[in-house]
């Protein structure tokens, strides 16, 4: 049974190898399928995400010939469901079944909503190991080895707006279990990886103090009001002001959790709702209709 992979290069593993289509098109167009696996790709959107605003005449059986070489290989030898047609015409476009456990986006899926479930009943300790878990199917940014078009692009900033939403209910997890001074480290990582985001900074802060750090404590909010002034004329946000006035007065200041209130949807939902693209713009062009 084949393995698709999209959290990191695109790869399909089977036979104990891993392996992905070399043509640049056909791999964008299964990373296409791969990403709605179970819903109607249509083929004016293959065009859209292949050739953007300005797409051949031919545009549409090349497109058909490149699903055409996708089913063919999919069926080959040990195909993903042997006797079970996986790559199926359904007007307007063409839809991939495949199962749950084969792609590595619908297990990410699965145990992000597990590990959701378990930090929203007060389970801490249990949220870690399925946000762990979720994390570590993650090998780089998303389809990584596929030029992204347009379409892909908006499927691709979803995932990782989910990634790191993982990663902040792991973090939350954490902290729920008093696990301050661990985080330090991976925290100020974070910090310089993502400089504007206020929320790293506050946990920063808090982490530091709340092991007995007041002096960093306080030099991490002073840097980030300075990037906050600097780059942005902000000011910091209450809640970072809030953990540096309970560091000023000598108090345990309390730790901002928050990301248990963000959106249920898991990401392949998520990136359902990515936009949908504008209407065809391959005027005067052959109509764009799938064909078996």
């Amino acid at each position: 049974m084949l393995r698709f992979k999209l959290l990191g290069p695109l790869e399909v593993a089977g036979g104990g190898s891993a392996f992905a289509p070399t043509a640049p098109r056909v791999l964008n167009t299964l990373a296409l399928l791969l990403v709605r696996t179970g819903r109607v790709v249509p083929l004016d959107t293959i065009i859209e995400e292949l050739w953007g605003e300005d797409p051949p005449r031919s545009a549409a059986r090349t497109a058909q010939t490149y699903v055409y070489q996708i089913r063919r290989w999919l069926t080959a030898g040990d195909g993903p469901a042997p006797g079970r047609e996986v790559l199926v015409t359904r007007p307007p476009g063409y839809m991939l079944r495949v199962a749950p456990e084969q792609l590595d986006l619908s297990r990410f899926d699965r145990l992000l909503a597990e590990g959701r479930a378990l930090l929203q009943d007060g389970r801490s300790a249990d949220a870690v190991e399925p946000l762990c878990r979720a994390l570590d199917l993650w090998t780089g940014p998303p389809m990584a080895n596929v030029e992204l078009g347009r379409v892909l692009e908006g499927h691709a900033a979803a995932l990782d707006e989910h990634r790191a939403h993982a990663l902040n209910l792991r973090i939350e997890a954490d902290l729920r279990l008093g696990r301050h001074r661990e985080l330090i480290g991976e925290l100020r990582s974070l910090v310089a990886l993502k400089p504007y985001d206020e929320w790293y900074h506050t946990l920063l802060v808090c982490a530091l103090a709340r092991s007995g750090r007041r002096y960093d404590a306080l030099e991490a909010f002073h840097t980030a009001r300075h990037i906050l002034a600097e780059d942005l004329g902000l000011s910091p946000s209450p809640e970072l002001s809030e953990v540096h006035a309970a560091v000023l007065q000598g108090e345990q200041p309390r730790t901002p959790l928050a990301c248990t209130a963000a959106a249920d949807a898991g990401p392949a939902r998520a990136a359902a709702a990515v936009p949908r693209p504008r209407a065809p713009r391959n005027a005067g062009l052959p109509s764009a209709q799938p064909v078996h």
